[in-house]
Protein backbone atom coordinates (compact mmCIF):
# COMPACT_ATOMS: atom_id res chain seq x y z
CA UNK A 1 0.00 0.00 0.00
CA UNK A 2 1.17 3.55 -0.75
CA UNK A 3 2.17 6.00 1.92
CA UNK A 4 -0.67 9.04 1.95
CA UNK A 5 1.53 11.69 0.77
CA UNK A 6 1.78 9.30 -2.72
CA UNK A 7 -1.52 8.35 -3.03
CA UNK A 8 -3.00 11.73 -2.38
CA UNK A 9 -3.43 15.05 -3.74
CA UNK A 10 -2.30 17.96 -1.04
CA UNK A 11 -6.17 19.27 -1.17
CA UNK A 12 -7.39 15.31 0.01
CA UNK A 13 -5.12 15.24 3.14
CA UNK A 14 -6.46 14.89 6.78
CA UNK A 15 -5.23 17.66 8.84
CA UNK A 16 -2.85 15.26 10.94
CA UNK A 17 -1.14 14.19 7.40
CA UNK A 18 -1.09 17.71 6.07
CA UNK A 19 0.86 18.60 9.80
CA UNK A 20 3.15 15.33 9.69
CA UNK A 21 4.88 16.35 5.93
CA UNK A 22 6.30 19.15 8.21
CA UNK A 23 9.76 17.97 8.82
CA UNK A 24 10.22 20.46 11.75
CA UNK A 25 13.49 21.88 9.74
CA UNK A 26 12.50 25.41 11.15
CA UNK A 27 13.81 27.08 8.13
CA UNK A 28 10.39 28.29 7.01
CA UNK A 29 10.61 30.43 10.23
CA UNK A 30 13.42 32.18 8.80
CA UNK A 31 13.21 35.66 7.53
CA UNK A 32 13.61 36.61 3.96
CA UNK A 33 13.44 39.43 2.14
CA UNK A 34 12.65 40.27 -1.29
CA UNK A 35 14.48 42.99 -3.46
CA UNK A 36 11.92 45.99 -4.27
CA UNK A 37 12.83 46.61 -7.88
CA UNK A 38 13.75 43.18 -8.93
CA UNK A 39 11.84 40.80 -6.67
CA UNK A 40 14.71 39.06 -5.75
CA UNK A 41 14.20 36.68 -2.92
CA UNK A 42 16.81 36.65 -0.22
CA UNK A 43 16.91 33.74 2.71
CA UNK A 44 18.51 35.17 6.05
CA UNK A 45 19.39 32.92 9.30
CA UNK A 46 17.40 35.00 11.53
CA UNK A 47 14.91 33.54 13.04
CA UNK A 48 11.27 34.46 14.16
CA UNK A 49 11.11 35.26 17.72
CA UNK A 50 8.40 32.27 18.30
CA UNK A 51 10.77 29.68 16.81
CA UNK A 52 12.95 27.86 19.84
CA UNK A 53 16.66 27.84 18.38
CA UNK A 54 17.58 25.19 20.20
CA UNK A 55 14.60 22.10 18.83
CA UNK A 56 13.61 24.26 15.61
CA UNK A 57 10.21 24.15 16.28
CA UNK A 58 7.57 27.02 17.24
CA UNK A 59 7.31 27.80 20.84
CA UNK A 60 3.27 28.90 20.54
CA UNK A 61 2.32 26.95 17.56
CA UNK A 62 -1.29 26.97 18.07
CA UNK A 63 -1.46 31.02 18.56
CA UNK A 64 1.50 31.75 15.83
CA UNK A 65 -0.76 33.69 13.16
CA UNK A 66 -2.06 35.76 16.46
CA UNK A 67 1.51 36.28 17.75
CA UNK A 68 3.25 37.39 14.91
CA UNK A 69 0.51 38.61 11.68
CA UNK A 70 2.98 37.99 8.84
CA UNK A 71 3.11 34.31 9.72
CA UNK A 72 1.15 31.97 6.83
CA UNK A 73 -0.68 29.29 7.22
CA UNK A 74 0.33 27.25 4.49
CA UNK A 75 -2.52 25.80 2.49
CA UNK A 76 -2.16 23.60 -1.06
CA UNK A 77 -3.37 26.95 -2.81
CA UNK A 78 -0.17 28.75 -1.15
CA UNK A 79 2.15 25.79 -1.25
CA UNK A 80 2.05 26.17 -5.00
CA UNK A 81 2.77 29.46 -5.22
CA UNK A 82 5.27 30.12 -2.85
CA UNK A 83 8.60 30.61 -3.92
CA UNK A 84 9.97 31.05 -0.52
CA UNK A 85 9.35 27.82 1.06
CA UNK A 86 12.96 26.06 0.95
CA UNK A 87 14.00 23.69 -1.40
CA UNK A 88 13.61 21.09 0.92
CA UNK A 89 10.33 21.43 2.03
CA UNK A 90 8.00 18.47 1.83
CA UNK A 91 5.10 20.59 1.11
CA UNK A 92 6.93 22.16 -1.85
CA UNK A 93 8.54 18.39 -2.93
CA UNK A 94 5.07 17.34 -2.96
CA UNK A 95 3.41 20.01 -4.99
CA UNK A 96 6.14 20.10 -7.66
CA UNK A 97 5.31 16.45 -7.87
CA UNK A 98 8.40 15.03 -6.16
CA UNK A 99 8.98 12.00 -3.29
CA UNK A 100 9.96 12.79 0.62
CA UNK A 101 13.48 12.53 0.54
CA UNK A 102 15.24 9.80 2.64
CA UNK A 103 15.78 11.64 5.88
CA UNK A 104 12.27 13.19 6.52
CA UNK A 105 10.65 11.53 9.16
CA UNK A 106 7.65 10.26 7.66
CA UNK A 107 10.49 8.36 5.56
CA UNK A 108 13.22 7.45 8.26
CA UNK A 109 10.89 7.04 11.36
CA UNK A 110 13.21 9.07 12.83
CA UNK A 111 12.85 13.28 13.69
CA UNK A 112 16.44 13.01 14.14
CA UNK A 113 17.33 12.88 10.70
CA UNK A 114 16.52 16.47 10.47
CA UNK A 115 19.20 17.22 11.51
CA UNK A 116 21.88 14.26 10.27
CA UNK A 117 20.85 15.46 6.95
CA UNK A 118 22.12 19.05 7.67
CA UNK A 119 18.62 20.38 6.55
CA UNK A 120 17.85 21.85 10.46
CA UNK A 121 18.33 24.98 11.99
CA UNK A 122 19.89 24.13 14.87
CA UNK A 123 23.12 25.68 15.94
CA UNK A 124 22.77 28.34 12.63
CA UNK A 125 20.12 31.02 13.32
CA UNK A 126 20.61 34.51 15.03
CA UNK A 127 17.58 35.12 17.60
CA UNK A 128 15.13 38.33 15.70
CA UNK A 129 15.64 40.50 19.05
CA UNK A 130 19.65 40.68 18.66
CA UNK A 131 20.02 40.68 14.48
CA UNK A 132 19.75 44.10 14.05
CA UNK A 133 19.12 44.91 10.26
CA UNK A 134 18.04 41.75 8.20
CA UNK A 135 20.20 42.57 5.56
CA UNK A 136 23.41 42.07 7.92
CA UNK A 137 22.22 38.83 7.64
CA UNK A 138 21.62 37.36 4.08
CA UNK A 139 22.68 33.72 3.90
CA UNK A 140 22.79 31.17 1.05
CA UNK A 141 22.22 27.65 3.06
CA UNK A 142 18.60 28.09 3.77
CA UNK A 143 17.48 28.14 -0.13
CA UNK A 144 19.89 25.19 -0.53
CA UNK A 145 19.93 21.24 -0.24
CA UNK A 146 22.52 20.28 2.24
CA UNK A 147 24.94 18.11 0.29
CA UNK A 148 23.99 15.33 2.92
CA UNK A 149 20.71 15.72 2.33
CA UNK A 150 20.90 15.04 -1.54
CA UNK A 151 19.33 11.45 -2.58
CA UNK A 152 21.61 8.56 -1.69
CA UNK A 153 22.72 6.68 -4.26
CA UNK A 154 21.02 3.92 -5.82
CA UNK A 155 22.99 0.63 -4.99
CA UNK A 156 23.71 -1.43 -7.95
CA UNK A 157 22.99 -4.88 -7.84
CA UNK A 158 26.15 -7.03 -8.28
CA UNK A 159 25.84 -10.70 -10.42
CA UNK A 160 28.06 -13.47 -9.36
Amino acid sequence: MEPFWRSKPLEAMSEAEWESLCDGCGRCCLHKLRHEETGELFFTEVACRLLDRARARCRDYAHRHQRVPDCLRLTPALVREADWLPPTCAYRLLAEGRDLPWWHPLRSGRAETVREAGVSVIGRTVAERDAGALEDHIADWPGQVPRAARPLPRRRRISR
